[in-house]
């Protein structure tokens, strides 16, 4: 199968949907399918082909995550995807390149599959300062989910959260949950070497017996960091030898240094700044455990990273992402800052055979969670949007035909009369 992934970002930059955009590419290309990524790039200033990419013209939007957005109608990116011929296009973002991709599907008439990554309620606030132009923008971007979800052949979602949010929106499309994967070749501590993990520990101030929890992810509202520190600040004292490392940068990185200081608890709390996704893996391994209070994240591909490197998950309780950290398999779940202590404690405590025994359910937890699984959930995704195309476009016949099905139905009988009676 040919296959043309559409998205908005791509490597080098980092974040999740590239993530998943690069494991399914990797796993669809590792079950013997052809693919080509398609996404926006303001360094090009003509459309570019490498491996298997496709560059697009853009221009940066620096207020908004310096996302790169393309026009999405372009004859040269249209005739390139022609001769590329695919048999799918899945976009995975909304704006220039997933209105290209629709359009695009739609002229070289194959099945879209529509991909939403983002919960785009708790993003609002990015765009709209008031609570009632929120309540606008909110409406418009629920209007906007539904006339996308409208064009595709089937639609896809990271977790029960997605559904929720279709339904919000009015979509009455069924909705395919697909788990976000992870790099399990990557992200293993068998990779990571223990003296820089050590080194990272010292880097930071940690002492030897101290407890470390973690959490990485770009630092907007939407993580809840400021409720994590708050949380922290309320319980947390010097002599439970507990610090918390956030790794990350983004639009708050500088407000949450200022919180940590105003809550008295910088010495407890470090924040490590980017770090490139290749050198994460000692980060990880100079952690002892995984911890998040987001609850926008439909299913946080960090944390994924943090479960494959061993660490159990201490995530503030959410409804919609039940299933994704079990009591005592991989992690386990709070509601308040009191419970939230109690777990932190609980992990401190645990002996050395008793932790490991819990990292290593939680890296059992996430080993079906890689590339070859996605690409082969997405594939039966793909069996089903081609057939939903090719009976939506079988449903109606030609208006000539059915002009000429029409006069057959009505036209008047006529008796036969034998000439020369």
């Amino acid at each position: 199968m040919r296959i043309a992934l559409f998205t908005e970002t791509y490597l080098p930059s980092i974040n999740g949907v590239v993530t998943h955009v690069k494991t399914l590419k990797d796993g669809l290309e590792q079950l013997g399918h052809t693919v080509l990524v398609v996404t926006a790039d303001s360094r090009v200033n003509n459309h570019v082909m490498s491996d298997d990419v496709m560059y697009c013209p853009a221009v940066k939007l620096k207020k908004i995550y310096n996302y790169d957005v393309a026009p999405p109608i372009s004859i040269e990116r249209l005739d390139k995807i022609k001769s590329f011929n695919p048999d799918i296009i899945h976009i995975h973002n909304e704006f220039g390149i997933g209105i290209s991709g629709i359009l695009i599907a739609k002229n070289l008439k194959v099945p879209l599959v529509y991909t939403l990554h983002t919960m785009y309620d708790d993003y609002v606030y990015y765009v709209a300062k008031t609570k009632a132009f929120g309540k606008i923008v909110t409406s418009a971007s629920h209007f906007y989910a539904k006339m996308l979800a409208s064009t595709a052949s089937a639609i896809t979602g990271p977790s029960l959260k997605v559904s929720e949010y279709f339904k919000a929106c009015g979509v009455k499309k069924k909705i395919h949950v697909i788990p976000n994967s992870v790099e399990l070749d990557v992200f293993t501590p068998e990779k990571s070497d223990k003296n820089t993990a050590w080194e990272l520990r010292r880097k930071f101030g940690f002492e030897d017996d101290d407890t470390v929890f973690c959490f990485c992810g770009r630092l907007g509202k939407e993580k809840n960091v400021s409720l994590l520190l708050k949380y922290w600040s309320e319980y947390v004292k010097d002599e439970d030898r507990i610090k918390l490392l956030i790794l990350g940068e983004g639009p708050l990185y500088e407000q949450h240094c200022k919180e940590a200081e105003e809550l008295g608890i910088s010495h407890q709390v470090k924040f490590s700044g980017r770090v490139e996704h290749e050198e994460l893996v000692p980060y990880y391994a100079c952690c002892d455990a995984y911890i998040t209070a987001s609850l926008s994240d439909t299913c946080s591909i960090s944390m994924l990273e943090g479960m494959a490197m061993h660490l159990p998950v201490l995530s503030l309780k959410d409804e919609l992402n039940e299933g994704q950290v079990r009591d005592g398999v991989n992690g386990y779940s709070f509601t308040d800052a009191a419970e939230m202590y109690e777990l932190l404690k609980m992990i401190r405590d645990m002996s050395d055979a008793e932790l490991e025994a819990l990292g290593n359910s939680t890296r059992q937890s996430v080993m079906q969670s890689g590339a070859v699984r996605l690409a082969n959930d997405l594939l039966l995704v793909y069996e089903e949007a081609k057939e939903c195309f090719k009976k939506k476009s079988g449903k109606r016949p030609r208006l000539k035909n059915r002009y000429k099905a029409i006069k057959r139905r009505y036209a008047p009988r006529t008796k036969y009369v034998r000439k020369n009676q």
